[in-house]
């Protein structure tokens, strides 16, 4: 575990925490709907590079670098996987615009924390790999650097 978690992350953490699994479900919800299209510039990009295989849904998760920032965006089908766009979502608010330390310092059992008590088991495989699909490209990014 990280000797710090960053504030944007903790942030995220203790807002889910002070929910009740009703609210939880509506903040979801909410966060679903917030993941933004993917950029156009991504578009002719060979997606089996980019695809996370451990999830049940077709996800891909695209990153970028800018100035020394990261930057994630994901093409997946939002009504069809609305938990998967949330935490997507939740997660790119924490760390886009960040440095990739950001990333990396995701605490490994932040899955666990944001989605304890609301139920959905069976999604935390999937939901795990693609936070570590997003920690091996920051850590590319920072060796990149």
């Amino acid at each position: 575990m990280p000797a710090t978690i960053p504030p944007s992350v903790e942030r995220i953490l203790r807002y889910f925490k002070s929910m009740s699994r009703e609210e939880k479900m509506q903040a979801l919800v909410g966060y679903a709907k917030k993941l933004e299209p993917l950029p156009e510039r991504f578009a002719h990009l060979d997606r089996g590079v980019f695809t996370v295989p451990e999830c049940q849904t077709r996800v891909d998760v695209f990153p970028e670098v800018r100035d020394g920032k990261m930057y994630f965006y994901a093409d997946l089908n939002a009504r069809q996987s609305p938990t998967i766009a949330a935490v997507l979502a939740i997660i790119f608010q924490a760390v886009n615009g960040h440095p990739p330390q950001t990333t990396l310092d995701i605490p490994p059992d932040f899955v666990r924390q944001l989605m304890e008590g609301i139920g959905l088991a069976a999604r935390e495989v999937g939901l795990e790999a693609m936070v570590a699909r997003l920690k091996r490209h920051a850590a590319e990014a920072q060796k990149a650097a």
